[in-house]
């Protein structure tokens, strides 16, 4: 997919859970040439799309292998444990990880959340996808702990979700090849960043049209002597009193 006057595009890979629409409507009225194209992205393989040249930019999921990438983090996220609506944490605004210690929990293989000691007990199994793990918990089988925007991502009316108070968080970054810094990338993360079109890091606005040349005022009419006539209007001064 290219624009049929410039040829060229931008194109961002997200992964689970984020939401580029809030930068890419400012993309677009910023940069109305220049259409992105959105590539959705399991978050274990974003930095490898990167690689690869598949995107030009990435909304990614720290931690990543950072050899030969530039990140700027974005924002971090609340961590929830995911229960069903009957299950005795949804009678309480807040959980620490202690509290779910004898609940089992699932382990999705594309988990998001770097655990130094994983809460509670190990589920019978390990869902593949965090999907997975939602249709399991949705049994009753077990509880799942993950970031808010997945929670989001994957909510049905028969589950909810409580803050995880203690939990290690996830972190959303923008990353891109720090080889391949092209103008649109630097667009992209002046918009990311919040600077106004007219700043001297974001895009170079349009030139503005230029405007008619001013007149310029004309000298006053000179006399047969070659002496500048007097200007109209001023009194002449009468002869003094002797």
């Amino acid at each position: 997919m290219t624009d049929g006057e410039t040829g060229r595009t931008f194109r961002l890979a997200y992964v689970p859970g984020v939401t580029p629409a809030k930068w890419v409507s400012v993309w677009t009225e910023r940069t109305p040439d220049v259409p992105v194209v959105l590539a959705a992205v399991p978050a274990a393989e974003a930095v490898g799309l990167l690689r690869n040249g598949g995107a030009d930019a990435g909304l990614v999921r720290l931690p990543v292998d950072r050899e030969g990438l530039s990140v700027i983090p974005l924002y971090v996220e609340t961590t929830v444990v995911v229960v069903p609506k009957d299950h005795a944490v949804a009678a309480v605004d807040e959980v620490s990880v202690a509290d779910l210690a004898d609940d089992e929990v699932f382990h999705p293989l594309d988990d998001v959340v770097e655990w130094t000691a994983r809460p509670g007990l190990p589920a019978f199994t390990r869902p593949a996808t965090t999907a997975d793990a939602v249709e399991l918990v949705s049994t009753g089988t077990g509880i799942l702990v993950v970031p808010l925007s997945l929670a989001r991502l994957h909510d049905r009316r028969d589950l909810t979700y409580r803050p995880v108070t203690d939990a290690p968080q996830s972190q959303v970054a923008l990353s891109w090849l720090a080889d391949a810094t092209t103008d649109l990338v630097e667009d992209f993360i002046g918009i990311v960043r919040g600077r106004t079109v007219n700043s001297s890091r974001g895009r170079t606005p349009a030139a503005p049209a230029e405007k008619p040349a001013q007149r310029r005022a004309q000298k006053p009419a000179q006399n047969g002597s070659g002496r500048r006539a007097a200007p109209t209007g001023r009194k002449k001064r009468g002869n003094r009193p002797r």
